[in-house]
């Protein structure tokens, strides 16, 4: 199992419109800051099988550092993934918690229970294993990994198999003795569901995006790379987008006059085109070039338009998370992020696709999906799936035939995918693209959004709820996202009517209660802390009321309005420590 440590020194206090924090110290050399890491993770998995009886970590467990999290205040958080006598346990994921001293403070582990298997022995072979994910997901597939899936409250000794289909592909596990299909994933996060996709069908609805340009703002536009002595070079271009006018761009001179699609400023991120291909090969894409730093014409007559409102986007969101948290890169490893533009074949989505690290767009099907899905916000969302599978991995619990996903980590991935899509708009602040509450409102749908966070349930399209129920865990994950979407929205801007850079908002209250907000900078912090520090890959409602509690704990102190909003927040969708379920899903 390959497992990457980076070290990340993270502010802690987000104040003022532009997140800006405390400074985080004196920057440490590459190693200096390795050692450092290396000592903390050594620590963490000394305190793990020190408190075995909290951390559940047992003989034969062996814990492979994944990420190292170093707090300006002195907390220290390691997370770990887990193998057991050799086998990757999947569910198996924990975070182990430090102080300055590096003593240990605590855990946050994705399964409560010890991870051992009640037989060792497969019945099935690898090849026979193989041939059962294969029919599942309907595809071809890879050579089958004997894993323990501890996943559903007790390990099981099972097969993991990668099943590939036309560009797509699902990790399918099998019980190693009973040849039951334990789970079968879509490796992919689809922007829009298959179940979203047929109620459009059935009610006759087009996604048809308006376009146009726009003038472009001064100083953001130009072409060359001034001064130039060598090669390749930072040169600043522009995109004549689809959606968002003309923006400018920092590209790449090539040579005297020639010009490549690639952000030097920006780890090397960049935009290809697929050319219609099903590739998960970023490399197999063909480099966007030409000889005048202008890119597309604002219209889809070029393919370069849509590879301008893919790169935008994609360096907006880079942006946004380096100025706001000091992540640098989606993985946080400084390591460009990718797109690949005319993606496939009438592929109508866009999705974030870990196998190549990168954002596929499709151009649409031309008849219900007329253009590229290729707007910011859409950009923001997806890359966050990038994110919190850099973090916490938070998986659906189970996949439905068609390809619909349900389970609450599965809906808490979509909610945090749109908490921060939305930052990402309000961080961009374009013009074309007004800063809002509101997910998939360039689509061009009849109801004007495809989902909001501040009363969800105004999306009838999906069907998305406003409260947490026992039913949540059997409601598909766009669906069940409205329910930590409309906390966080309480928690930044508080429940009644507001008005917000001229969007009107309700947000309404499960209990009737009046929450005030405490402002978009401090909840987004603690939502982004909550994630990487306290959330894992089984991570519910429930677990991240807890978790957004000890982040806000970390960041205001446990006496601070923040922290007391917090907990308002979660009561008012209806999640609180009394009805937290006995039997966790």
């Amino acid at each position: 199992m390959a497992v990457a440590v980076a070290v990340t020194t993270a502010a802690t206090g987000l104040a003022g419109t532009a997140f800006a924090g405390p400074s985080t110290g004196v920057e440490r050399s590459a190693a200096s800051a390795t050692s450092t890491a290396t000592v903390v993770v050594e620590a963490a998995r000394t305190a793990a099988f020190a408190h075995a009886s909290a951390t559940g970590v047992s003989h034969g467990d062996e814990l492979h550092a994944q990420d190292v999290l170093l707090d300006p205040e002195g907390a220290r958080h390691v997370r770990f993934v887990r193998t057991h006598n050799g086998l990757p346990v999947l569910g198996g994921d924990l975070v182990v918690h430090l102080n300055r001293q590096l003593a240990y403070t605590g855990v946050t582990r994705a399964a409560d229970h010890a991870v051992k298997a009640a037989t060792t022995s497969a019945k099935l072979t690898a090849g026979q294993a193989a041939a059962k994910a294969a029919q599942a997901a309907k595809g071809d597939a890879s050579s089958a990994q004997l894993v323990l899936d501890a996943r559903d409250g007790a390990a099981t000794l099972a097969y993991q198999v990668t099943v590939t289909d036309k560009g797509s592909a699902s990790t399918v596990v099998v019980d190693a003795v009973t040849g039951k299909v334990r789970s079968n994933t879509p490796v992919a996060d689809e922007f829009l569901s298959p179940k979203l996709i047929d109620t459009l069908r059935e009610r006759g609805e087009t996604i048809d995006p308006a376009t146009g340009t726009a003038a472009a703002s001064a100083g953001l536009l130009g072409s060359g790379a001034s001064g130039a002595t060598s090669y390749p070079a930072t040169a600043h271009g522009t995109g004549k987008t689809l959606f968002v006018g003309n923006v400018g761009l920092t590209t790449t001179a090539t040579s005297r006059g020639h010009y490549q699609l690639k952000d030097p400023s920006r780890y090397g991120t960049e935009t290809r085109d697929a050319k219609g291909k099903y590739t998960e090969s970023f490399g197999a894409g063909t480099k966007f070039t030409n000889t005048t730093n202008v890119w597309g014409n604002g219209k889809t007559s070029s393919r370069a338009s849509a590879a301008a409102d893919a790169q935008y986007g994609v360096t907006k969101t880079l942006d946004f998370y380096k100025k706001t948290f000091n992540r640098k890169g989606i993985a946080n490893n400084s390591k460009a992020a990718h797109a690949m533009v005319h993606w496939g074949s009438k592929v109508a989505n866009a999705f974030w696709d870990p196998t190549c690290n990168c954002m596929l767009y499709g151009d649409g099907d031309g008849q219900m999906f007329k253009k590229p899905l290729v707007v910011l916000d859409v950009t923001g969302h997806e890359l966050t799936h990038g994110v919190v599978e850099a973090t916490a991995k938070l998986e659906p619990t189970y996949v439905d035939s068609d390809g619909n996903q349900y389970g609450e980590p599965g809906s808490l991935n979509e909610s945090l995918a749109d908490i921060f899509g939305s930052n990402v708009e309000f961080y961009a602040k374009n013009t074309k693209d007004t800063p809002d509450y509101l997910i998939g409102e360039k689509l061009g749908l009849q109801q004007k959004f495809l989902r909001r966070l501040d009363h969800p349930s105004l999306d009838k399209l999906e069907g998305t709820i406003d409260y947490w129920s026992p039913d949540t865990y059997y409601t598909e994950v766009h669906a069940g996202s409205g329910v930590s979407s409309h906390a966080y929205y309480l928690l930044a801007e508080g429940s009644g009517k507001k008005t917000i850079n001229g969007v009107n908002y309700n947000s309404p209250t499960y209990n009737g209660s009046t929450v005030k907000g405490i402002g978009r900078t401090k909840a987004t912090a603690i939502f982004y802390r909550a994630l990487t520090r306290y959330m894992v890959s089984t991570t519910d409602f429930h677990g991240a009321r807890v978790a957004t509690l000890k982040a806000a704990k970390d960041l205001y102190g446990a006496t601070s309005t923040e922290y007391k909003t917090v907990d308002k927040a979660w009561a008012a969708v209806n999640v609180t420590a009394a009805n937290t379920p006995a039997a966790r899903h």
